[in-house]
């Protein structure tokens, strides 16, 4: 199983992160994380000690069903009929300087226990439409991120075709699409909640 990652794939949170003037991708921005970097459902999530901030970026994921390679977009969508919340842990200072010195940042992504997952739901019960799914995360009970999937700049489909260019995709990868505008760090004691529309899919503590 591997875990394929989407970056900048929401125009304001590209623009939160790298400023109004910054041009977005013209293709998907791709990134993995090892198998070892998921937290299981409703784990909690234990700060490491390797950096000092570490941001939450809140997602829908989706589960592959079939293996494929080279899938043409108008074909992706037989490739999965479950979606899930997941949050992509970012070591963001260690991140910042890495990226600074022109290095690879895997290590600021893809730590042990940086993939937060939930459990997965059919695509229609979460309102059957991969292109229009609201989903939003509470810290504390106060809304932290929402998004809806309809402003993601390359859909899921998208994504799928792109990525069995470069990877065969096999059943049980996972796809994170992509984090909505509203990223921030996390403090131990914080309890985060992840939701698809009103459905509760996560709830867990920062340790």
């Amino acid at each position: 199983m591997k875990i394929i990652c989407v970056g900048m794939n929401y125009a304001k949170h590209v623009d939160e992160l790298h400023g109004m003037d910054f041009k977005r991708p013209e293709e998907p921005v791709l990134f993995m994380k090892p198998d070892s970097a998921i937290l299981r459902v409703n784990t909690p999530f234990y700060i490491p000690d390797f950096a000092s901030e570490f941001h939450y970026e809140t997602e829908i994921v989706v589960k592959i069903n079939r293996l494929g390679r080279a899938i043409d977009k108008r074909f992706a969508h037989r490739y999965y009929n479950e979606v899930g919340m997941g949050i992509d842990f970012t070591a963001r200072d260690l991140q910042r300087k890495l990226m600074s010195q022109g290095l690879p940042w895997e290590i600021s992504k893809g730590f042990d226990q940086s993939a937060a997952i939930s459990e997965f739901i059919p695509l229609s019960e979460a309102g059957g439409d991969i292109n229009n799914i609201d989903f939003h995360l509470d810290i504390n009970g106060k809304t932290c991120q929402s998004g809806n999937t309809r402003d993601m700049l390359f859909s899921v489909d998208e994504i799928i075709a792109y990525a069995s260019k470069f990877f065969t995709l096999k059943i049980g990868d996972l796809i994170y699409t992509g984090t909505p505008v509203g990223v921030g760090p996390v403090h131990e004691g914080d309890r985060l909640q992840a939701y698809i529309g009103d459905r509760q899919m996560m709830d867990f503590l920062i340790k």
